[in-house]
């Protein structure tokens, strides 16, 4: 606001300057009263009365209109004091809801008009009105315009920032969604053979497994969780989840061992650092595809193959399905798909040869 004051004086200032400087050299024709004190007392108040004319565009233009009015019904010379007028009406259609500003605008030219009929200057009617209709109309509609423009921008801005927030809320119910419902299907998993096991030593076995992924799962919760809380960093040291990336894909397939899922990697090419919005978003497809293999794999093997090539990296979760058996793209499918998606990549999943494929492309070098 005080950038636009200071404008504001600006405009001011320049109007009042071109007021005392071109009124001396205006022309009086025949009939047309001369300049002088009250022409320029007149003059001036029109070009000051503009000062207010961003934050209070009514009160300046009310203060604009009645200085010019009595300036043209004494007949004085057209001038400056029009100019200042343009800058009123259009000052008011760029601060002002339309429909009010258009009745504000529609008085001041009705009360414009009536010197067409007295000014010695004036053109003939109906003539003489079109200049006069003009001084208002043009200025009011290009102030109209620009508002409508700024209006139309900040609805945008608005739109994207929303739009921001939702994707962020979407990205972290996917983060959520990816690290607890893996913790939770080895939880199940665990439970399920500690209910059916009839020796101790193996109940026991399955329930230090269940402690130990349900600690990974909020550890690595925790850590997902303090990235996006204002003023917060993941916590160092032994509580500390590991980094979701490639390079903890062993972790990764050990705890699915642990769940009763055989897991077999293999890694082609050559392994290297990629870009960290690539390398999460690969754990996570590998990390979902195989919570999703131990929730409803009909097997109890998996296959993940993992490709370095110079462009991409690609991702392959495989495991035995009936040729027969349904398949409905879940929250936890889409939310991979989106993930890969957003970084130029792609993602394909459901049967295929008797079992059921996930398979990614990412590019190697990062958003695409």
């Amino acid at each position: 606001m005080g950038r636009l004051r200071l404008v504001d004086v600006g405009v001011t200032a320049a109007l009042t300057a071109l007021t005392l400087v071109a009124l001396p050299f205006l022309q009086t024709p025949p009939g047309v009263r001369p300049v002088d004190g009250l022409a320029y007392a007149l003059a001036v108040t029109a070009a000051l009365g503009t000062l207010p004319r961003t934050r209070r565009p009514v009160l300046a233009l009310c203060v604009v209109t009645t200085a010019t009015v009595v300036y043209l019904l004494l007949a004085y010379p057209y001038g400056p004091v029009m100019v200042c007028l343009v800058v009123a009406v259009y000052s008011l259609a760029r601060n002002r809801p339309l429909r009010p500003a258009l009745l504000y605008a529609a008085a001041t030219l009705a009360l414009l008009l009536v010197h067409v009929f007295t000014h010695p200057a004036a053109l003939g009617l109906p003539i003489g009105l079109i200049p006069a209709t003009a001084v208002v109309a043009v200025p009011f509609s290009i102030g109209a315009a620009r508002q409508m423009w700024h209006q139309a921008r900040a609805a945008e801005h608005a739109a994207a920032e929303q739009q921001a927030r939702d994707d962020e809320r979407l990205q972290l119910a996917h983060e959520v969604h990816d690290v607890v419902g893996h913790g939770l299907a080895a939880i199940q998993m665990q439970a399920d053979i500690a209910l059916h096991l009839g020796r101790p030593d193996d109940a026991t076995t399955a329930l230090e497994t269940i402690s130990k992924a349900a600690n990974e799962a909020l550890t690595e919760l925790r850590t997902t969780l303090a990235v996006i809380r204002p003023g917060a960093t993941a916590s160092a040291g032994p509580e500390r989840a590991p980094t979701a990336g490639l390079a903890n894909l062993d972790v990764l397939a050990q705890r699915v061992r642990s769940a009763g899922v055989a897991v077999d990697v293999a890694v082609g090419g050559t392994p290297r650092p990629l870009p960290d919005a690539v390398d999460l978003a690969a754990y996570r497809v590998l990390q979902e595809s195989l919570t999703n293999v131990v929730k409803h794999g009909a097997g109890s093997t998996a296959r993940v193959e993992v490709a370095y090539e110079p462009e991409m990296v690609r991702l392959c979760v495989r495991n035995p399905r009936p040729a027969d058996g349904g398949f409905v793209a879940g929250f936890g499918i889409t939310g991979m798909r989106h993930r890969v998606e957003s970084l130029g990549g792609r993602l394909d999943a459901g049967p295929a040869d008797g079992s059921f494929e996930v398979r990614a492309v990412l590019p190697a070098g990062g958003v695409a």
